[in-house]
């Protein structure tokens, strides 16, 4: 009974620690479908367009994980991120990396923030094309 306590407990403790954490409005992942892998290693550079000056200012840089994925980019605790963004795909080193030629030595991606919902903006990707949608 007193390890069942026990076991209650530390997930009671380790839900209202997950459940405390920072959530992130905006997530990207990347899919080679060239090899079927995610595509680990790639910066994505995220800016945030001024419209009055029609200018991009950077917000964040971060790298993809060995899944494909940044998860953690626009703090959805902070207000104000409605806007125009780009995500640009820093794609050139992956594919030399692997010694494969390539197209697009980067992949911009914009698109517009409406609400406070979750944006997930994904891409596949191969060394010739590369395709984008609002995923979930």
């Amino acid at each position: 009974m007193r390890n069942l306590l026990l076991t209650l407990g530390l997930v009671l403790i380790t839900t209202i620690a997950h459940s405390q954490s920072k959530t992130f409005q905006l997530s990207s992942h990347i899919l080679d479908i060239s090899q079927g892998i995610p595509a680990s290693g790639v910066p994505i550079r995220l800016e945030k367009m001024d419209t009055d000056k029609k200018t991009w200012s950077v917000i964040d840089e971060k790298v993809t994980d060995a899944n494909g994925r940044i998860s953690d980019f626009l703090n959805s605790e902070k207000s104000g991120n409605e806007g125009i963004y780009k995500l640009t795909y820093l794609t050139a080193d992956y594919f030399k990396s692997q010694n494969i030629e390539s197209f697009y030595p980067f992949i911009e991606v914009v698109f517009e923030i409406k609400d406070s919902k979750h944006y997930h903006v994904p891409i596949t990707l191969s060394a010739y094309g590369y395709s984008t949608y609002r995923g979930n």
